[in-house]
């Protein structure tokens, strides 16, 4: 068949309604925008942006795909939005969209279905039973194919072959249905655009980090020895949900004693003793958008002398990297002078033999040298926050702070009891150890971590995570206490407006 005749005899099935009635203007024309930047950046063709799909049991929560929710603000399972993009304009563009069904609608809630997805975002709406046809349609056209969805799956078995997600099983079959087909994941344009974040993104996380702070102050005033950490966690997201968030961005992680010293710890099921730290990492989401805000705090309500050192060099180390976070400052300054601030600590308390010490990090005939203060931090400064907790953030692509970037700093240093097992068995990291071991006992299971969160605007940057973080401000909340949790503030939870 004749290429333009095939795409000329697709188009009457395909055409968009141009006028409809979105519920909110500004948030219409928003993702309008966005969709329009995006479509500059991909290439002609037809581009296929996939949203998640429904949980296989119906009473498991649902959260929409990140960029797709970027892109088109609808937070239905199984929908697709389908553009045609011919020179610099969208030829037409399609929600594909579940149907609304009552018999269906009884397990799962009202539906918006065709009609109300046009309303919501002034494209033409289709059951999404018909994306297979058109997607079929517009393959036969030999138009290239630009997709945004679940690519590069690795879960199957170790040693198994890739297991191949839906949306890219659904690619394969029209690739080896029609030979010539390309088809180009684009997701990585998508998430560069979605790293500035607009005016609303930035208030809708500002608002998640409210609710954060709300959770990480019930928290701290909470907190006793001979809690179990869950009894920690079930008050935090109590407070998220309590405060209008839709739940936890992330798992959270209440982590005493040894399991401070565990980053990404979150079984939280171990009483608390008097003489723990407790690391409280934690982030609401709100509409999608995510918070993250870490505070580590003494089980006995007065930091010990060995504690107060570690916790002073990690404040001391966000503090400096707070200072390089200027309007237009390359991004880098900050996490060079978090590590400074980190390693000469580390040097002081003799946990490393200098601030530029090494050790062997590989083995062979030629070991691989790594910083010593890496052993006790590990992870990295911080991380863009968004619509995902590690969102992607400006300065990946422009590596400097501009107006729109949204992002978190948080040095931590974890004393693990076997910190010094963890090397590779050298001579060199033999005598290592040997020196080192008698101070790492003495610090074992002191694991701190101070993170919170930053928007910048044309202003400059901003923190937005007020809760306690200076040594005598969390003394003082945790003398305090807790009469239980504070009443209701109906206010606040209705009272958010878009800018």
């Amino acid at each position: 068949m004749n290429r333009r005749f095939a795409f000329a005899a697709v188009l009457p099935f395909l055409l968009p309604v141009l006028l409809a009635c979105p519920l909110s203007a500004q948030s219409t024309q928003e993702f309008e925008r966005r969709r329009m930047q995006f479509a500059t950046r991909v290439p002609d063709g037809v581009i296929v942006v996939l949203g998640a799909r429904e949980p296989a049991q119906d009473y498991l929560s649902f959260s929409q795909a990140p960029s797709f929710n970027y892109l088109t603000g609808f937070e239905e399972p199984d929908a697709a939005l389908v553009m045609v993009k011919k020179g610099v304009q969208v030829a037409w563009a399609m929600m594909f969209v579940q149907p609304k069904l009552p018999s269906r609608e009884v397990w799962t809630g009202v539906r918006l279905g065709v009609r109300g997805v046009t309303d919501l975002t002034s494209i033409r709406g289709r059951v999404v039973t018909e994306l297979p046809a058109v997607l079929d349609s517009l393959a036969r056209t030999g138009m290239a194919f630009n997709v945004v969805g679940q690519f590069g799956a690795t879960d199957g078995p170790e040693g198994s072959a890739d297991v191949r997600s839906p949306d890219e099983q659904m690619m394969d079959a029209l690739q080896k249905k029609y030979a010539g087909l390309k088809v180009t994941p684009v997701n990585d344009l998508v998430e560069e655009l979605r790293g500035t974040k607009s005016p609303a993104e930035l208030a809708l996380i500002r608002r998640a980090a409210d609710i954060t702070v709300r959770a990480q102050k019930e928290a701290i005033a909470a907190l006793k020895d001979g809690m179990n950490e869950f009894e920690i966690q079930a008050l935090i997201e109590y407070t998220f949900r309590r405060n209008g968030a839709d739940r936890p961005s992330f798992a959270t992680i209440v982590g005493s004693g040894p399991n401070a010293t565990t980053l990404h710890y979150n079984a939280n099921d171990r009483f608390i003793g008097i003489n723990d730290l407790v690391v409280m990492d934690i982030g609401a989401s709100y509409k999608g958008y995510a918070a993250d805000v870490t505070r580590t705090v003494p089980a006995s309500g007065k930091f010990s002398p060995t504690q107060r050192e570690v916790y002073t060099i990690v404040r001391d180390a966000q503090a400096a990297a707070e200072r390089q976070a200027k309007l237009g400052a390359p991004s880098r300054l900050m996490n060079d002078s978090a590590n400074a601030v980190i390693a000469a600590g580390l040097a002081r308390l003799r946990l490393i033999d200098s601030p530029d010490a090494t050790y062997d990090c590989s083995t062979g005939a030629s070991p691989r040298q790594c910083p010593q203060y890496r052993m006790y931090y590990m992870h990295g400064l911080g991380h863009g926050i968004g619509l995902e907790v590690h969102d992607p953030e400006q300065y990946y692509y422009t590596a400097k702070l501009g107006p729109g970037s949204a992002f978190t700093l948080e040095p931590g240093i974890y004393v693990r009891e076997r910190v010094l097992d963890e090397m590779p068995d050298t001579p060199r990291n033999r005598e290592i150890a040997a020196r080192l071991r008698p101070l790492v006992t003495f610090y074992r299971n002191i694991g701190v971590r101070i993170e919170d969160d930053y928007v910048v605007t044309e202003q400059g940057v901003e923190g937005i995570s007020r809760a306690p973080r200076e040594i005598a401000e969390i003394e003082a909340l945790m003398k305090a206490g807790s009469t239980g949790p504070a009443p209701r503030d109906r206010a606040f939870v209705e009272g958010y407006k878009a800018p």
